[in-house]
């Protein structure tokens, strides 16, 4: 989508801190982070959440959270973190591209606000 900022982003247009990057998504830090670790895995491919996912978007997915677990460690994520996906206005998504924060670097707190 021509207006996604996130699309922009995966594309070099807006600047970001990419962790890593493949054929299938970017990682990149987030601009305001709410953990001492806070990423964010965007999908190169677009759609809007985890709702609109169609089959292979599923599977696309499903190899990003898989490389994920690969990566994590090197993230400083080894004593575990929280994955969030938001779908619409009342779970607060601001960006309509399916984005997943990972959260983590510190004990998370039991009540998510």
């Amino acid at each position: 989508m021509s207006d996604c900022i996130f699309c922009k982003i995966i594309k070099g247009e807006i600047p970001s801190v990419k962790l890593y990057e493949d054929d299938d998504m970017v990682i990149i830090k987030d601009v305001a982070p709410q953990a001492p670790v806070h990423l964010l895995l965007l999908p190169k491919q677009h759609f809007a959440n985890i709702m609109e996912m169609t089959d292979e978007q599923a599977q696309i997915l499903g190899r990003c959270l898989k490389k994920l677990s690969a990566l994590a460690d090197g993230f400083g994520l080894e004593g575990g973190f929280r994955l969030v996906s938001n779908k619409g206005a009342d779970a607060c998504q601001s960006v309509e591209h399916l984005h997943i924060h990972i959260l983590g670097g510190k004990k998370l707190a039991d009540k998510m606000c």
